[in-house]
């Protein structure tokens, strides 16, 4: 038993003692083999700073990379929002510029209308107070009783020059100029006919009627020469060839452009020729038409009568009712 209580005793003993003391009275350790275990250790140390310097390098270079991205993303979200910011300023601006241009051409537009509207009003009153309208022109009298010439717009053509302005006839029309001299002008303006005698007509079919200073009438031609002698108390302008004159009072026919009476002067009117007749007044004060002989072929039994126009003409009777005749007298309507 006490064999037994011994043994046990020194195994408790022996387990307290440390294993590196048994290993050692086991094995007791070289020099060499310290130094190789410190290398050892060494070695395993080195390699694991090192591996922990290297997953440390990988933290610090996947955290710079995640620096980056962010700091990327924050960049190119701040240039987006400049960029959206800089597209809705220049949208801005377009839309601006767009309305400025507008109201500008709104602007015009208005002033345009209403110039327009101040040149109808003014042209208006220039047509309520212009002559007949013969090749397009007009002769209009202004404000300060000067005279020119408008057109159908009544758009002033020729400025209010002058004291008094008549029809144009063939080109020219004439003029009176400040000193009361009258004279012919063209479409332009410029005088191109003046004479000695009174010029008291239009130009037509390249005639013009003068007077002297006896007051007795003849005809120029375009370039101022006196083509008819002043010998008729008074003249018509010539149409279709002839021109009435007159003698003396209620006596009138016609002359060709020579001066050549070619209708004898014994009616009490005539009118201008057209389509080949002219009316012709009688002494019993009645009208009727004749034609370039002097011939009548519509008798003198009507109250007034007017031109022919497309082969017809109208004509009023005794009882004041109006009819249209054709060439031979013969009423149509």
């Amino acid at each position: 038993m006490k064999t037994i209580i011994k043994f046990l005793l020194a195994a408790f003993v022996l387990s307290l003692v440390p294993t590196t003391y048994v290993c050692a009275q086991e094995h007791i350790e070289t020099p060499a083999e310290r130094k190789a275990r410190q290398e050892r250790e060494a070695a395993e140390a080195k390699r694991k700073r090192e591996q922990e310097a290297a997953a440390r390098r990988q933290r610090e270079e996947a955290e710079r990379k995640t620096r980056e991205a962010e700091e990327r993303a924050v960049r190119e979200q701040v240039a987006r929002e400049q960029a959206a910011r800089e597209q809705a300023a220049r949208e801005q601006a377009a839309r601006e510029e767009a309305a400025r241009k507008k109201r500008e051409a709104e602007e015009v537009a208005r002033k345009k209308r209403e110039q327009e509207a101040r040149e109808l009003e003014e042209c208006q009153k220039r047509l309520r107070v212009c002559g007949t309208f013969n090749e397009g022109l007009a002769a209009y009298a202004d404000s300060k009783g000067k005279w020119g010439y408008i057109d159908k717009t009544g758009k002033i053509i020729l400025p209010c020059l002058w004291n008094w302005a008549g029809a144009f006839n063939d080109g020219q029309a004439p003029i009176k100029d400040t000193n009361g001299y009258l004279s012919y002008v063209d479409t332009t303006g410029k005088v191109v006919i003046t004479s000695e005698l009174k010029i008291t007509n239009s130009f037509s079919e390249g005639l013009a009627p003068v007077k002297d200073s006896k007051g007795m009438y003849g005809f120029i031609d375009k370039t101022g020469k006196l083509v008819i002698p002043c010998k008729w108390e008074d003249v018509g302008l010539f149409e279709e060839g002839l021109a009435r004159v007159s003698p003396e009072s209620f006596k009138w026919g016609f002359i060709n452009k020579t001066g050549k009476v070619v209708i004898p002067c014994k009616w009490v009117g005539v009118g201008l020729f057209r389509e080949g007749l002219a009316i012709v007044v009688d002494k019993n004060m009645k009208a009727g038409y004749i034609d370039k002989t002097g011939k009548v072929v519509i008798p003198c039994k009507w109250e007034d009568a007017f031109p022919f126009k497309d082969g017809m003409a109208k004509v009023k009777d005794a009882n004041g009712n109006y009819h249209i005749i054709d060439k031979t007298g013969k009423i149509v309507e």
